[in-house]
């Protein structure tokens, strides 16, 4: 089946119907110009047949999984093909629970997939950005008054970080968006990312929050006013980047109804994965995040920081 053709899971399934194809296809994507050993790159590699390699230089047996999120799961590779699909081509993703249920594993297991899925979806949060492009914040974590009493959070009006956390998006108009959990919204926390990810010809569109007011200095700023109800100024506008703040915190609220602390950057991760590849079919998608399978996370990581 041409690759260019998935429209469905069904069409998935059916251009990989058994491990091996699943094998084959990986290998086409990650080593296309030919097998390269991830211990050494310049080194010979020995083809021991059924997909087991070993490199020269080390002495090292190896396969296409090695190094990759896929190294060292039981999980076959059609499982974690329906994962990498069902949570890409998800408008809002999917939860390990729903997950667990549709691919026959564990809801723990579910979720570790999911998890290690999301950190190669950094892939698409680490572009540079130019032109025009709007900055603003948002604080994920719910509101003080829809908690039960027992729950509710002393001082917390307003900017607080108790209990809640902050996202800084820069979005380019017309291209793509990335998104960092930050610390606070101080000058400190915010212009640090800001100065590594926006190209200092950019013009940037902020609202009148004085955590820009550094950037300011070094780039063109144009600003809105919101405090006083002032949503456009001309060009000056950050609607697109709270439309995505939007699709955020939708699908944290339909899907996973809460996220922590500690992992939050990995579901922006997802969330920015699907927006900066919309205009794209959902089999290159596919094959996007199966070319960007190098950002492996353990699962003792992931439980203890």
């Amino acid at each position: 089946m041409n690759l260019q053709s998935f429209s469905s899971l069904f069409d998935l399934l059916q251009a990989f119907p058994t491990e091996q194809s699943c094998i084959e296809h990986y290998e086409k994507l990650r080593w296309s110009n030919g097998v390269v050993s991830p211990y050494d790159p310049s080194s010979k590699v020995y083809n021991y047949g059924n997909g087991k390699y070993r490199c020269k230089n080390t002495g090292l047996n190896f396969n296409v999984k090695t190094g990759t999120l896929f190294q060292d799961s039981k999980v076959p590779l059609q499982k974690w093909f329906v994962a990498i699909w069902l949570d890409a081509s998800h408008k809002k993703g999917i939860s390990s629970c729903q997950l667990s249920r549709d691919i026959g594993v564990t809801q723990k297991t579910a979720w570790f997939m999911l998890q290690r899925i999301r950190e190669c979806f950094f892939c698409e949060n680490n572009h540079q950005l130019e032109g025009d492009v709007e900055l603003d914040e948002t604080f994920v974590g719910g509101k003080n008054h829809n908690r039960h009493a027992n729950k509710k959070v002393k001082k917390c009006q307003g900017r607080s970080f108790k209990d809640k956390t902050p996202v800084m998006g820069m979005l380019e108009r017309g291209g793509k968006v990335v998104c960092r959990v930050v610390k606070n919204t101080s000058k400190k926390s915010l212009t640090a990312p800001i100065l590594r990810t926006i190209k200092r010809t950019a013009t940037l569109f902020t609202d009148e929050w004085c955590g820009y007011d550094t950037v300011g200095k070094i780039y063109t700023r144009y600003i809105v006013d919101h405090s006083h109800g002032q949503y456009v100024d001309g060009d000056a506008t950050t609607n697109s980047i709270e439309g995505f703040w939007s699709i955020l915190k939708r699908g944290i609220i339909g899907i996973y109804h809460k996220t922590s602390r500690k992992h939050l950057h990995r579901y922006v991760n997802e969330f920015v994965f699907r927006y900066n590849t919309r205009k794209v079919s959902d089999s290159m998608r596919f094959n996007l995040l199966l070319c960007n399978t190098e950002y492996r996370i353990t699962y003792k990581q992931l439980t203890n920081g």
